[in-house]
């Protein structure tokens, strides 16, 4: 899909935004589902808002998912269909600037998504923390979340949960906005 309309990556310090994550059944939006989405909202350094919702695939979990999201087939199985997790989380969003750690990846699913439901479009600006993180710390061997968190010393407890990659994420661009 051509994305024309997707936001434009910003390179600075943000006091207002919205942290953004996604788990999927795969790598790639033409083939692959959404089956949780979590935002939080910060204004000034501080948590405001949060939202997190599972979204039914409408299709079997591969093990591998499971394993490494431990989100189960029973756990979707109830859960609402994209269409209209999607309008909730775009409601939640609204105008914000939204960061993310490899947000490229998120923002692509959610834009088409988005699209596929009612013609709309994610055309927020971002941040990239994984961006932000080759920038300001170039010694670090690679720059996954988990390596920015240990980094931070920021637990990393939960991890690929949706809700608890936000909250990584807000850690360590917090941290991250100080060095800048």
């Amino acid at each position: 899909m051509d994305r024309i309309y997707k936001g434009k990556k910003l390179d600075e310090k943000i006091s207002e935004y919205t942290v953004v994550d996604i788990e999927t059944t795969g790598l790639s939006p033409a083939n692959s589902k959404i089956i949780e989405i979590a935002a939080v909202k910060v204004r000034d350094g501080d948590i405001v808002d949060t939202f997190q919702e599972l979204v039914n695939p409408e299709e079997k979990l591969s093990s591998f998912t499971t394993h490494l999201t431990g989100i189960t087939n029973s756990m979707v199985q109830e859960a609402e269909k994209i269409d209209s997790v999607i309008m909730e989380f775009q409601d939640f969003v609204g105008e914000s600037v939204i960061v993310g750690h490899n947000v490229n990846f998120d923002i692509n699913f959610l834009y088409d998504n988005l699209y596929s439901v009612n013609g709309s479009y994610l055309s927020n600006n971002y941040v990239d923390t994984m961006y932000m993180g080759r920038k300001l710390l170039p010694e670090l061997p690679n720059h996954k979340l988990e390596s920015l968190t240990k980094h931070f010393n920021v637990s990393y407890d939960g991890a690929h949960r949706a809700l608890n990659d936000c909250m990584f994420t807000y850690k360590c661009y917090e941290k991250m906005k100080d060095m800048i």
